[in-house]
């Protein structure tokens, strides 16, 4: 792709895109161009299936959170029917959004602008000067407007702002299992996202966030030290062996749709009767052991406790499972992402476990973490690398260690 074209501001073609692309590269505008990221939300955020929060963020009637989807703001909110909805936080008069606080419970969403008036299922429940429009006003026909499609995974809900297109199920395809591992790391299959939220922002692009691998030994450092002065830091966690070197038993799955997962199933497994003797020294760590052999039973209860609840997942584009959170991506410019972070605790196991796993989340991912601050930093030092006008190609063809082949799975 010549210069000129690279630097014409919207006029980027399918073609033209397509060969920013290659083998094992992409150009440094795919990170820093406007024109791009606007194709993106527009192609991606505002067409696919986007994930919006968890059906136990709002367990009660009238309790919501305020999410987004690309550029449009959502309400996910339980009704006083119980039905869980996915609105958009807009007013249907004049289009102020109904409600601006992050979370909570109410009965009604009031417009700040005009004072019209919506309950917790969307419907307009008054409006001011109602008599003066007389019979030009339908009422049931100026709710707030739901999202055209939403759907959930076992807990996990979905919308997409496109009318038509694939179904959830085949849009998560063989990655719907690999969600199902953070899940079934309860005994009862059960899990609560009520462990605390946290935001971050950093001054870079929101494909910088991925699954990898190579990066821990030079960006988290000082954390792998830690690790291997006390390989027992927590649930899940167990590192008498090194995950992430060449030899190791972690792999990188791509599942399509740009689903991918870090692998650590067989690195975990491995360590399992070392990672049993360090739950029995949790109160109700023996307990949880046994009730997880008596729920899941054969060879997949092993697995589960090995991996404590962490699958390790990306859901493209805007959803991570990772160790104890759930992660949610949001784009907010070519240069700016927003991280929400929320963690989570299992139902059916002892206060203490999850207090653990709690400690353990905080550690790593918290305000005040040993690990996600350096992640934040690295990405702003790779968007400033992109800016720059002498080479428009980082090549990763490089680094494809043994541990970082990268291969479709349908059977994982």
């Amino acid at each position: 792709m010549n210069r000129q074209a690279i630097h014409r501001e919207g006029a980027y073609t399918d073609a033209a895109i397509a060969g920013m692309v290659g083998a094992g590269r992409v150009h440094s505008r795919i990170y820093t161009d406007q024109a791009i990221f606007d194709l993106e939300i527009e192609r991606i955020f505002s067409s696919a299936w986007i994930y919006v929060g968890h059906a136990s963020e709002v367990p009660n009637p009238g309790d919501y959170q305020m999410r987004s989807i690309g550029r449009t703001p959502v309400l996910l909110v339980r009704g006083a029917d119980g039905e869980v909805r996915v609105l958009v936080n807009r007013c249907r008069h004049r289009g102020a959004q109904v409600c601006e606080t992050e979370s909570g419970n109410t009965r009604y969403f009031q417009c700040w602008y005009h004072g019209w008036t919506y309950d917790s299922s969307g419907a307009l429940a008054s409006v001011t000067g109602e008599e003066a429009y007389g019979a030009r006003l339908n009422k049931k026909e100026m709710g707030l407007s739901p999202v055209p499609r939403v759907g959930s995974h076992r807990g996990f809900i979905f919308g997409s702002l496109a009318s038509e297109g694939e179904s959830l199920d085949a849009f998560l395809g063989t990655a719907a299992p690999i969600i199902d591992l953070m899940i079934d790391a309860s005994p009862v299959s059960e899990i609560r996202a009520d462990g605390g939220t946290h935001k971050t922002e950093y001054l870079g692009n929101w494909k910088l966030v991925g699954m990898d691998g190579y990066h821990p030994h030079f960006v988290h450092a000082s954390v792998m030290a830690a690790m291997r002065r006390n390989p027992d830091a927590g649930i899940g966690a167990t590192h008498r062996e090194d995950p992430f070197v060449d030899t190791a038993r972690t792999r990188t799955r791509d599942f399509g749709h740009g689903h991918a997962m870090l692998d650590f199933r067989e690195h975990r497994i491995h360590q399992y009767a070392m990672h049993c003797e360090f739950l029995k020294k949790i109160k109700g760590g023996a307990d949880y052991i046994a009730a997880m052999q008596k729920a899941h039973g054969g060879d997949r209860a092993p697995l589960l406790i090995a991996l404590g609840g962490d699958p390790h997942l990306g859901i493209f584009p805007n959803l991570q499972l990772i160790n104890n959170q759930i992660r949610i991506i949001t784009p907010l410019a070519p240069n700016l992402t927003q991280v929400t972070m929320t963690a989570v605790t299992l139902v059916g196991v002892s206060d203490e476990m999850n207090a653990t796993r709690l400690r353990q989340h905080e550690s790593f991912y918290g305000p005040a973490g040993a690990g996600s601050p350096d992640d934040a930093e690295i990405f702003e030092r790779v968007q400033r690398g992109m800016a720059a006008e002498a080479s428009y190609w980082p090549d990763s063809r490089a680094s494809q260690t043994p541990f970082l082949i990268h291969f479709r799975d349908h059977h994982a």
